[in-house]
């Protein structure tokens, strides 16, 4: 089987964010005490499953290629709002913010054109 070294990079940049997203999801489905005590304190106790559904169908999104633009609008508004709640209660945004940041990374490594007008020929 041959090796290509042109997809080494945009796949280990998205299978980082990806696996922390995934295991995040499955936690909040799996419901332990830690994450109930953390959903409660930001008032969303009430939609942890949903919040780690929704998680794994953005993330399996992003992660196919014809609906990667998708996820990764899905991804944005679903860390923004992460953000926003927990600057809301007093918390720190640096884990959400970290995970934006690497999806928006692993996005622009693999198709420039999810933020980027694509390129007209020159005359």
């Amino acid at each position: 089987m041959a090796f290509n070294k042109k997809y080494l990079l945009p796949g280990l940049l998205t299978t980082v964010p990806a696996l922390l997203i995934t295991a995040s999801g499955i936690m909040k489905l799996v419901g332990g005490p830690e994450i109930q005590k953390a959903m409660a304190e930001t008032g969303v106790a009430d939609y942890v499953k949903l919040l780690g559904v929704m998680e794994l169908v953005f993330t399996a999104l992003f992660l196919y290629p014809r609906t990667m633009k998708l996820g990764l609008l899905l991804l944005t508004s679903y860390f923004a709002g992460a953000m926003a709640t927990d600057l809301s209660h007093g918390r720190s945004i640096i884990t959400p913010a970290v995970i934006l940041a690497l999806v928006w990374i692993a996005a622009f490594v693999r198709d420039r054109s999810a933020f980027l007008p694509p390129a007209r020929p020159l005359a």
